[in-house]
C-alpha cells in the first residue's frame, strides 16, 4: 500500500531524514521506534505531504505522492493525526469530527462514519456539543483520532497518541488502535512507547539519527537485546 523509498528530507539545511525506506502492506500495522529526534515525525509529515522530501519518493498504492499537497493526500486515502493532538479548540466535538469530513460530499457516508466514530469513543457523542478546548488530554486524542477517522482512510498516520497521558488511558486508545485495524484500516504508528508499539503492530522499523538502523516482525524486534536495552528499559 504504502513505499517510501529512499526520502532525504530537510529542515531548512539541517539534514532530518537520510534516505529512509520501509513499506506498508493492506491490513498491517507498522510502528516506527526511536528516540526523541530520531525523525519518527518527520517520516510521517513527509508521507502526508507537509514535507517534501528533497530526494527520494512517496508511492501510495502505486502512485508517487511525493510532491502532492496535503489536501490531496488526504483526498487519496491517508490521514494522520498530528502529535500533540492540534484539535480546534474553540469548535465544539461534533465541528471538529466534520472539519474531518471536509474534502467528502456522501452524506450517508459520512452520517455512517460519524456514528462509527461515536461507537468508538462513547464519551464524544456525550460531548458532542462541548468545545474541544474543555476536554480532557485523553478525550482530545480521542477526538483528534476521530477526526482522521472521518476523512474515511484507507491509512491511518499515528503520532504518538499515547503521548501525556494517563495509563489507564493510554491502554484504552490503544484498545481503540486495535479495533480499528481489524476494521480494515492500515495502520503506520510512531510511537515513543516501544512496548506498547511493538504489541499492537506487525512489523517495526528502528530510526535513529534519521536512519532506518533495523527492521523486523515485531515479536523478533521485542526480543532482539539491543531493542531490549535502548527502548524497553532493559539493562
Amino acid at each position: 500500500m504504502l513505499e517510501v523509498d529512499g526520502i532525504h528530507s530537510y529542515y531548512d539545511h539541517i539534514h532530518a531524514l537520510k534516505g529512509v525506506s520501509l513499506e506498508v502492506r493492506p491490513g498491517e500495522v507498522v510502528c516506527l521506534i526511536g528516540s526523541n529526534g530520531a525523525g519518527k515525525s518527520t517520516t510521517l509529515m513527509t508521507i502526508s505531504g507537509v514535507l517534501h522530501p528533497r530526494d527520494g519518493r512517496v508511492l501510495f498504492e502505486g502512485r508517487d505522492i511525493s510532491r502532492m499537497e496535503p489536501d490531496r493526500i488526504v483526498a487519496l486515502g491517508i490521514s494522520q493525526v498530528p502529535e500533540g493532538r492540534r484539535i480546534l479548540p474553540r469548535l465544539t466535538v461534533a465541528d471538529n469530527l466534520d472539519m474531518g469530513a471536509f474534502l467528502r460530499r456522501d452524506r450517508a457516508g459520512i452520517r455512517e462514519d460519524l456514528e462509527r466514530v461515536y461507537g468508538y469513543f462513547p464519551v464524544l457523542a456525550e460531548r458532542r456539543k462541548q468545545l474541544g478546548g474543555t476536554l480532557s488530554g485523553g478525550e482530545q486524542q480521542m477526538l483528534a483520532i476521530g477526526r482522521a477517522l472521518m476523512a474515511r482512510p484507507r491509512l491511518l498516520l499515528l503520532d504518538e497518541p499515547s503521548l501525556g497521558l494517563a495509563p489507564i488511558i493510554v491502554e484504552k486508545i490503544f484498545e481503540i488502535i486495535d479495533q480499528i485495524s481489524r476494521g480494515g484500516t492500515t495502520i503506520l504508528l510512531v510511537e515513543q512507547n516501544a512496548n506498547l508499539a511493538l504489541g499492537v503492530s506487525d512489523r517495526a522499523y528502528v530510526l535513529e539519527s534519521g536512519s532506518v538502523t533495523l527492521q523486523g516482525p515485531s515479536r523478533d524486534l521485542a526480543r532482539d537485546e539491543a531493542v531490549r536495552r535502548a527502548y524497553l528499559g532493559e539493562t
